[in-house]
């Protein structure tokens, strides 16, 4: 099945001017899963420009991606069976819109994957012209693939399915601590993510244990707040390749994040598959992803005196860290790869076996 997948990819070079977040990580593996699955991919990246720029590159950069994109798909499309879109909800209207017209005029079945939970926020907030018309194009396409089970529930249709990220890492050593000393924060350093919150929270640990902070400077990051912290350490970004050896040499996950586009975050299952209980926020998705005492501890977002207290919680507690430990190991295998590319797969093959049944 020839397969055209428009979606954020990595790019095939390394660039200062990129940030590699978690949707184009996601992204190019499912990409990767459909090919081994018997799909012939052919891929028109979309991804955006770095937001360290200045916001009229920002816009000239969009501008000539979205050109360069729309152009791409109206060349190719006429050998594919299917087109496959991966966009976020803050350009689901736009370009859901456009990709969705492109197919409809060559009779191909659309599937669109939306990336994250904001669509969970946004889609509510259209208006009623808005949201027919989206009802009536690409979220009414041959299937929606809804990375959260809270979006699936907002949707609330037959063609919207749960497919959660594909994620699949394993740590290259094992170690078991009896309780956690290192800490890692591993994300890219905005603010929303929680990195005031977790580098304040660190202040006052025990003298044996460290934060070390990775991940790509954001516009907003303020690194004035490392000054004189008596356990934190920047460690500076991490490819992706590197991140299962980090999370190895590490005993806790801090994740934070009150982000508005969160849904479930690709370092937050990796943690897991490593074996790394995670300290994360009840915010949007993320408690589909982390179970409150059995995978990991769930605070309130902002909140540095929970956060803080759920640390010092596992430290001072080895059987729950012990018990947190195994229950991730079990959380991270429920989230790999393979059942949630299958079931894209085989989602997609209903489609184009519908479309040709209708002709």
């Amino acid at each position: 099945m020839r397969l055209l997948f428009i979606g954020p990819m990595p790019p095939g070079a390394a660039s200062r001017d990129e940030v590699i977040g978690g949707a184009r990580l996601t992204t190019a593996r499912l990409a990767d899963d459909l090919r081994e699955r018997g799909f012939a991919v052919d891929v028109v990246s979309s991804a955006r420009p770095r937001p360290n720029l200045s916001r009229g590159k920002i816009i000239r950069r969009e501008l000539i991606t979205g050109l360069r994109v729309l152009g791409a798909a109206l060349w190719r499309i006429r050998r594919a069976d299917a087109v496959l879109l991966s966009v976020s909800a803050y350009s689901a209207f736009t370009v859901g819109l456009a990709v969705w017209l492109i197919a409809a005029a060559h009779r191909k079945p659309m599937a669109l994957r939306l990336l994250g939970d904001a669509m969970s926020d946004v889609y509510p907030r259209y208006g009623a012209t808005r949201r027919r018309v989206a009802d009536r194009t690409f979220l009414g396409c041959a299937v929606v693939l809804a990375e959260t089970q809270r979006l699936c529930a907002v949707l609330n249709r037959p063609n919207v399915h749960w497919i959660a990220n594909p994620r699949d890492v394993r740590p290259p050593f094992d170690r078991a601590p009896e309780r956690p000393r290192r800490l890692a924060f591993i994300s890219q350093l905005r603010m929303a993510k929680g990195l005031g919150e977790a580098l304040e929270a660190c202040r006052s640990l025990p003298e044996d244990c460290s934060l070390s902070v990775y991940g790509p400077a954001m516009p907003d990051t303020d690194f004035s707040l490392f000054d004189g912290h008596p356990c934190a350490t920047y460690e500076g970004a991490l490819e992706p390749a590197d991140v299962p050896r980090a999370l190895a040499e590490h005993d806790l996950l801090l994740f934070p994040s009150y982000y508005r586009g969160e849904g479930y975050p690709g370092i937050v299952i990796e943690a897991m598959q490593c074996g790394l209980p995670v300290v994360a926020t009840r915010w949007r998705a993320i408690p589909e992803v982390v179970e409150h005492e059995k995978s990991g501890l769930l605070v309130a977002p902002r909140s540095v005196e929970e956060l803080r207290s759920a640390i010092l919680r596992l430290i001072e507690d080895p059987e729950l860290y012990r018990r947190l430990r195994a229950g991730a190991s079990e959380r991270g295998d429920v989230m790999r790869s393979g059942r949630w590319s299958d079931a894209a797969a085989s989602e997609l093959r209903r489609a184009v076996a519908q479309r040709r049944g209708g002709r």
